[in-house]
């Protein structure tokens, strides 16, 4: 049965997004002359994404802290990277940013067609050329005063511990002096295990936004320094939200 409702939600996907990518195409066209940072295209894209949560009653997703989101700042943002869901769920925060995404979702037919529409930020893991691109192309980004958003773990954890962060958006944080939204995200790994398309069950997912942090908080530190204190927010956050979803 798990298997079955999988291949059902998969398929709607599929079906969906002929008739999503066609809207996103014309909100596209009809935004092109006053909309260069493509605000428009990416709300549409959120709810895009957001529909498949919303159509999964058995994933429970509450949102905490939106309210802390400044909507006309430009944030470096962070966020600990449990399960593919994330990015599905990350959606539903409904402000404006970049993905920096693998390459490889850029390829997926219509969805990837949209990441490419909407300017996201290519990478490919492990490629040092390719990194270099992405961290200009971040650059860019920001300084066009659009919101950029980081996995620094750079993968998906196998078991939902914080792995060690990459330097790349500490180091521009520090260059631009953005200031650092840490976001954490906890259930998504039991919904959508690495490695598994299955359905799981009723599992019950939390997305938190942390206190942004101002670049004076890390104007003195190295970036190995500022990474290792995100590090330390994200991961007591998770920790905190861990312990608050045992017990609920």
């Amino acid at each position: 049965m798990n298997r079955i409702l999988a291949i059902i939600f998969l398929l709607t996907i599929s079906v969906t997004s002929i008739f999503f990518f066609i809207f996103a195409v014309i909100i596209r066209i009809i935004t092109a002359p006053f909309d260069r940072r493509l605000v428009v295209l990416h709300q549409f894209t959120s709810f895009w994404a957001s529909f498949y949560t919303w159509i999964m009653p058995p994933w429970r997703i509450d949102i905490e802290g939106r309210e802390k989101i400044r909507r006309k700042a430009t944030y470096m943002v962070v966020s600990n990277h449990q399960s593919q869901l994330d990015i599905l769920v990350a959606f539903r925060l409904f402000f404006h940013f970049k993905w920096v995404s693998k390459a490889e979702i850029f390829r997926v037919p219509l969805i990837g067609w949209n990441m490419y529409m909407n300017r996201y930020i290519r990478l490919v893991r492990g490629d040092k050329e390719s990194i270099a691109v992405m961290l200009d192309d971040a650059e860019r980004t920001l300084r066009k005063g659009s919101s950029v958003y980081f996995f620094p773990e750079g993968t998906r954890s196998s078991d939902g511990r914080l792995r060690p962060f990459k330097p790349g958006a500490f180091m521009l944080a520090k260059k631009l002096e953005v200031p650092i939204l840490p976001i954490v995200i906890n259930g998504t790994d039991k919904a959508l295990p690495k490695h598994s398309m299955n359905f799981h069950g009723v599992q019950h997912i939390r997305v938190r936004v942390l206190d942004e942090i101002p670049p004076s908080s890390f104007a003195d530190m190295s970036v190995d320094e500022t990474s290792d204190m995100v590090r330390e927010i994200i991961n007591t956050g998770l920790g905190n939200l861990k312990i608050e979803m045992e017990g609920a």
